[in-house]
């Protein structure tokens, strides 16, 4: 299976707590991240969404896509959150928000595999390709949250 690594990093003039709202609202997403279709919600987990679990459907921005389930395993509001995906991909994220004055650093580390076959049948030709959906799709998400925020 074809292993990636992305690291996203997002600059918003707004307040952590008010990013951190939107980014742990998942069903909300499709209002608002462009690449968003569908969120829904299939456990609940705790109070910091500990164990709560997530079915996602990203469109890419070159026509495939892709669906997974990802549940939050840990969650520091408004600082941190992580967790792990399974479906067509698999693996972890964790993201981080940072405050210095009015602006707040948004990363978002993602190591996941693909599991779809047509995926990983061509080898690494794909991988700039691959790379650079991911780098649209998590820009439009950043630019969109901005304006939500602003």
């Amino acid at each position: 299976m074809s292993q990636y690594s992305f690291l996203t990093i997002w600059l918003i003039d707004a307040p952590r707590q008010a990013i951190w709202d939107r980014l742990a609202d998942v069903e909300s997403w499709p209002g608002w991240w462009p690449a968003v279709e569908r969120a829904e919600e299939l456990e609940a987990g705790d109070a910091q969404r500990v164990g709560s679990r997530y079915r996602v459907r990203w469109r890419a921005p070159i026509g495939y896509a892709l669906e997974f389930d990802f549940t939050v395993d840990e969650s520091d509001n408004p600082r941190r959150m992580a967790g792990r995906a399974t479906g067509e991909l698999e693996g972890t994220g964790v993201w981080q928000l940072f405050e210095e004055g009015r602006t707040t650093a948004v990363t978002y580390d993602w190591e996941v595999r693909a599991t779809r076959r047509w995926m990983n049948a061509l080898g690494p030709l794909p991988r700039p390709l691959f790379r650079w959906s991911h780098d649209r799709v998590m820009a439009g998400g950043g630019e969109a949250l901005k304006r939500l925020v602003a």
